[in-house]
């Protein structure tokens, strides 16, 4: 998991050569004017989903973990708390892996939180087991975008 400013984005490239492609597009696109949805950058292996949500308590959480993509989650407008962990301190399923949807929800003990709000990022890869769109001290709507990456 990795968590950051925007404006650091550029030293991160060299991790994945897919993970420029995907920061060029929150750099420039108009994020705030995007409507919800799909945004394909390259097919499949890149794209990104806009989304206007409201966060939810913490007692709601669901614990996810991905292992075809990587995602990196990135606040346009309001703030979030993100719940993550490392997927070895997960032993429970809660939903079996969906193949289609590239996720499993998973149950566990051992887990951090963050908070990030407009301009911040999160890169989570698949041994990053994620808990997002909590709120920081209540419910709120924001939006973000997710830019998909695959491995």
């Amino acid at each position: 998991m990795i968590f950051d400013r925007l404006n650091n984005s550029k030293q991160y490239y060299k991790l994945n050569e897919r993970l420029e492609k995907g920061f060029e597009f929150i750099l420039n696109n108009d994020l705030s004017s995007l409507k919800e949805g799909r945004y394909e950058i390259d097919g499949n292996d890149i794209y990104a989903n806009v989304q206007t949500l409201t966060t939810k308590e913490k007692s709601e959480q669901k614990w996810e973990v991905h292992r075809k993509y990587i995602d990196i989650q990135y606040v346009i407008k309001g703030e979030e708390c993100m719940g993550y962990g490392i997927l070895e301190d997960f032993k429970n399923v809660a939903e079996k892996y969906d193949e289609t949807k590239d996720v499993e929800f998973l149950k566990g003990e051992t887990y951090n939180y963050i908070n990030v709000k407009e301009g911040d990022f999160v890169i989570f890869y698949p041994q990053d087991v994620h808990a997002p769109m909590l709120s920081v001290k209540k419910p709120e709507n924001i939006k973000k975008v997710i830019v998909k990456i695959a491995l």
